[in-house]
C-alpha cells in the first residue's frame, strides 16, 4: 500500500470466516479488524456469501463485490448480443475464429467474462491485490454453478503488471489479442457503476495505459473499446 492510498483493513462478518479473513490480511499485508470498525477508509469483508469491499462513513455507498452468476453478468450472458456485440467485434471474434485474449485491465472482470462466455480463453491481469482478491473470490463462487463453471474455466487470473506478465511468456504462448479498457472500471453511467467507480477511485485511482507501448511484432493484436 502506498502512502497516497487510504487505509484498508480486512474483516470477517461471522466467526466462520475468521480463518479466511486472517489469511487474506496476511497475504495483503493489511490489518485485521472488526467489520464494524470505521477507523479505516475501506474494509475488505468476508461474509458467509462473498468477499466485498466496503467504504466507511455514514454516507458510504453499498458494498462492491463481483458476481459472475447473477445480476449484470447473467443478463449479458443471456441477452448481450453474442458475437455481434461491440466487444466481440473489437477482438476479432467471428465465425470460425475464437482468439485467445489477455485482458490487461481486468477490473471487475465483466469484459473477460463476456469473452469467456463466447468461447475465448482469457487471461485476466489485475495489478491491485485488493481487486484481484475480489476476482478470485468471484471465480471460486462461480464454480458452484454448473452453467457458469464452464465459462469461468476459460478465465485465468494473473496478478501484477499486464505488460510484465505478457513479456514473461514465451512468444509461442502469447495471446492472439491484448484487450484494454481505458475507462476502467467501466464505461457505463448507472448508479451501480458510479458506486463502484467511487470506491475504486478512492482506493487507487484510474489506470491509464498507452496502447502504443504494447505494440509488438508478429501476430499480437492490441485492441480496446476506445
Amino acid at each position: 500500500m502506498t502512502s497516497n492510498q487510504p487505509s484498508i483493513a480486512v474483516a470477517a462478518s461471522s466467526p466462520d470466516q475468521d480463518v479466511y479473513a486472517a489469511r487474506l490480511a496476511e497475504t495483503l499485508g493489511c490489518p485485521l479488524c472488526s467489520d464494524e470498525d470505521e477507523s479505516h477508509a475501506l474494509l475488505l469483508v468476508k461474509t458467509d456469501q462473498r468477499l466485498e469491499l466496503r467504504e466507511s462513513g455514514k454516507k458510504a455507498p453499498g458494498p462492491v463485490y463481483i458476481d459472475f452468476v447473477s445480476g449484470k453478468s447473467a443478463h449479458r450472458r443471456r441477452f448481450g448480443g453474442g458475437r455481434g456485440q461491440p466487444l466481440a467485434r473489437a477482438i476479432g471474434l467471428k465465425q470460425g475464429r475464437t482468439p485467445s485474449v489477455l485482458d490487461a485491465t481486468a477490473g471487475l472482470g465483466r469484459d473477460a467474462f463476456v469473452l469467456a462466455s463466447l468461447g475465448c480463453e482469457v487471461r485476466m491481469v489485475e495489478r491491485s491485490p485488493v481487486i484481484a482478491a475480489l476476482l478470485e473470490d468471484a471465480l471460486l463462487r462461480a464454480q458452484d454453478d454448473p452453467e457458469v463453471f464452464i465459462i469461468v474455466s476459460r478465465m485465468k487470473l494473473l496478478r501484477g503488471d499486464a505488460k510484465e506478465q505478457l513479456l514473461a511468456l514465451p512468444q509461442e504462448a502469447w495471446p492472439d489479442v491484448v484487450y484494454m479498457d481505458p475507462m476502467y472500471p467501466h464505461r457505463e453511467k448507472s448508479a451501480l457503476v458510479k458506486k463502484e467507480m467511487r470506491t475504486f477511485r478512492h482506493w487507487w485511482g484510474m489506470m491509464k495505459i498507452v496502447p502504443n507501448c504494447w505494440k509488438r511484432p508478429g501476430r499480437l493484436h492490441v485492441t480496446g473499446l476506445w
